[in-house]
């Protein structure tokens, strides 16, 4: 079996000129356990959300976020931006774990919106707009080589919206 067998994608595929997004998967996580390191000497804060539940689904894969499997780490920088590094196992319906490492920002489109979205995750405040702030992640995949390989195989990229209790992200594949 050659590299490209495994691929789920049939194009058409990006060009130089034509870069092509394809669905991935959807992850719902729920993580209400938080932790914060306030007023770290290189500045800013840092945060600890451990993933406590979940669910993936897409075109070639379904499965469940194994609870307790990780987090996310992110870094509250003094400009107000969430640098998150967030790594987690998924288990697939047929058994195969996989490891999701995300690192990516979260950051307000306006003053005043990561006040906002801290108040609404942290002290039950009101929601907030996902078109208030830009929560993007570039997500890469572990797991053994076979059926779901293809997701180490290719450069993905994460829209995602906050909800009070964890996150929803969406995951195309630069094909």
């Amino acid at each position: 079996m050659t590299h490209n067998d495994t691929t789920p994608f049939a194009g058409p595929f990006s060009t130089l000129d034509n870069p092509r997004l394809e669905f991935a998967m959807e992850v719902r996580l729920t993580f209400p356990r938080v932790q914060m390191i306030a007023n770290t000497p290189m500045g800013g804060n840092r945060s600890a959300v451990y993933v406590d539940g979940g669910t993936f689904e897409g075109p070639h894969l379904k499965g469940k976020a194994v609870p307790g499997s990780g987090g996310d780490y992110a870094t509250f920088r003094p400009d107000d931006v969430a640098v998150f590094d967030a790594r987690y196992m998924l288990e697939e319906d047929d058994g195969t774990l996989i490891l999701l490492n995300n690192r990516g920002f979260l950051w307000g489109r306006k003053p005043g919106t990561m006040e906002r979205l801290r108040d609404w995750a942290f002290k039950g405040g009101e929601p907030v707009e996902q078109q208030e702030y830009y929560l993007r992640g570039n997500p890469s995949f572990e797991c053994p080589v076979g059926k779901h390989d293809w997701l180490t195989k290719h450069v993905f990229i994460g829209v995602g919206e906050r909800r009070a209790d964890g996150n929803l992200l969406r995951y195309y594949a630069l094909t």
